[in-house]
């Protein structure tokens, strides 16, 4: 039953059904049909109100207005169908799910039910112009590329994808009907539809980076495809129907392949989304035989474990193993399609829609998160944390240009140690002397002078010295008896070649390492902190295949 009175009509307005028109492509084209403004609309979903969102001003306008009604409409019951189409002359018929389950039952009921059940009640109806929007999936068997693949290309036969073989009994249904008791159809085939609201391939390719399958590119990643922006979906519905409208033999009964005329590179087009929303650019290259191997075995472990979710690197596979490039020129010569949105425009419009699945920047998730991070506990979230981790900046830099001074003094200058150690003491004294001269200088200095509180260690310090040192001095000792004991080999063997290790870095290499150390101490702990999880993922693979 329609949940508003009905649809405002005049002699220059036509009225339409969009079945499935809450869907991903209904709404698109509900919108650029009010849009036209001599379109009066009828939207029919299996949902039990519209639902209406903030942005979908239009709509909600023309419902107010009388140019739109929303019909609750479950394809699978014909006499809800026939409700929705009293006295329309086209009816736009989309999927009314965008994501299917894994219910073979249910799909067919949705997808070949509901075909016929709208085919009979168009029938009765007497309903004019009927569109389907199928898929280009329907001539894709999962194996072979397809290069400028036309209309002549048959069906594939193939039952590599439930839904899509649904599809292909579907369209078939109602291609077959043209021609019935004055019913004009035809179908629309769209490829790899996608834009603002997208509920299947900018998910499903967010979602790849974000199961740990982001580092891969599947095959050579040369493989091209058409993609098909949802606004020119809409566009091509509607050509459709006005050629119907004129009585062509030429698009009646046909399909039409729907692209926007731009084939891209499977690769160049995932990394234009995956990079403006801030997720890494994958690095390395999976052989296709390799990644179908994979694959296979990741869809049988759905298989065994009854699964209804698949994984979204199964259906990105299909995607970017193999060439799919159609010919929009049945299209464009008889139902005079052309895209209204360029592929720049449409890749652009819809990851500015998707900025809430962006990926934050590490410094900003970092800078405001509420807990510590891990290497933040491991510090001790003292002083040291905030130099080590670049808390303030200002400080760091003075602690490790002050070390780095120390180095070149101690390692670099050529004297010995104790050499270095005397010089040191002789130049702080004098730096002492003279700023005491000069903040007792009666000649306008205003250098302030020294409190005596600095060269003071508190008992509290002094306390904290102590007990660090006697903790180490335990740990020092015990070790000693555990291995003055001779009972435990492995301790035995970590000291062993500790100490050896430690020989030879002193004897040959002490002052590269300790140079560097003091480099790396200020910077992979602060690189640790805003890739730890990756980081993680990393050592416990390096950890798995060591321990093997």
């Amino acid at each position: 039953m329609p949940k508003e009175s009905g649809v405002s009509t005049d002699k220059h307005s036509k009225t339409c059904v969009v079945l499935g028109g809450r869907g991903f492509i209904g709404c698109a084209l509900v919108e650029r049909l009010l849009k036209l403004g001599n379109w009066n609309v009828r939207v029919a979903d299996s949902y039990r109100s519209p639902e209406l969102n903030p942005t979908e001003s239009i709509l909600t306008d023309a419902i107010a207005s009388g140019r739109a009604a929303y019909f609750q409409v479950d394809v699978r019951d014909k006499s809800q169908i026939v409700e929705a189409l009293r006295g329309v002359s086209v009816v736009f018929f989309t999927d009314s799910m965008d994501l299917f389950p894994q219910d073979f039952y249910l799909c067919y009921k949705v997808i070949v039910q509901g075909a016929k059940n709208v085919v009979k009640a168009c029938r009765e109806g007497r309903v004019k112009r009927l569109i389907y929007n199928s898929s280009a999936d329907v001539v894709f068997d999962d194996v072979h590329d397809i290069r400028g693949g036309d209309e002549s290309l048959p069906y594939s036969g193939q039952l590599w994808d439930m839904v899509a073989d649904l599809r292909t009994q579907a369209e078939a249904l109602i291609l077959s009907a043209n021609g019935t008791d004055e019913l004009l159809t035809c179908a629309l085939r769209p490829c790899n539809v996608f834009g603002p609201g997208d509920p299947q391939l900018i998910p499903l390719l967010v979602n790849m980076v974000k199961s740990n399958w982001d580092k891969f590119i599947i095959g050579n990643g040369n493989n091209l495809s058409d993609f098909t922006y949802v606004d020119n979906v809409a566009h091509a519905h509607i050509c459709a129907e006005e050629s119907l409208g004129a009585q062509m033999d030429t698009v009646s009964g046909k399909a039409f392949f729907i692209t926007n005329l731009e084939p891209v590179n499977i690769r160049d087009f995932a990394f234009i989304f995956v990079e403006r929303l801030g997720y890494p650019r994958p690095f390395i290259n999976i052989p296709t035989h390799v990644s179908e191997h994979i694959f296979s075995f990741i869809k049988l472990i759905h298989r065994k474990s009854d699964s209804k979710k698949l994984d979204p690197s199964v259906s990105i596979f299909k995607l970017a193993s193999c060439t799919r490039t159609f010919s929009c020129l049945a299209a464009q010569e008889h139902i005079k399609y052309s895209p209204v949105v360029s592929q720049k425009e449409a890749m652009r419009l819809t990851v500015d829609s998707f900025s809430n699945l962006a990926v934050e920047p590490a410094f900003m998730r970092y800078g405001c998160r509420d807990e510590p991070s891990k290497i933040e506990k491991q510090l001790g979230g003292g002083q040291v944390a905030d130099i080590l981790l670049w808390r303030d900046e200002k400080k760091t830099f003075i602690c490790f240009a002050l070390l780095g001074f120390m180095y070149h003094w101690f390692f670099l200058s050529g004297n010995t140690f104790v050499s270095s150690l005397a010089q040191l003491l002789l130049l702080t004294i004098a730096l002492l002397c003279g700023h005491h001269v000069l903040s007792s200088s009666r000649y306008g200095s205003t250098i302030p002078r020294l409190p005596s509180s600095c060269f003071e260690i508190s008992e509290v310090d002094v306390r904290s010295l102590f007990f660090a040192m006697k903790c180490m001095w335990d740990k020092v000792e015990s070790l000693i008896k555990s291995l003055a004991q001779g009972e435990d080999w492995f301790i035995f063997f970590e000291v062993a070649c500790f100490m050896y290790v430690f020989k030879w870095i002193v004897s040959l290499y002490l002052v590269q390492t300790i140079g560097v150390a003091l480099v790396f101490v200020f910077s992979l702990c602060f690189v640790y902190e805003q890739y730890e999880e990756k980081v993680d993922e990393i050592a416990v693979i390096v950890y798995t295949i060591a321990s093997c």
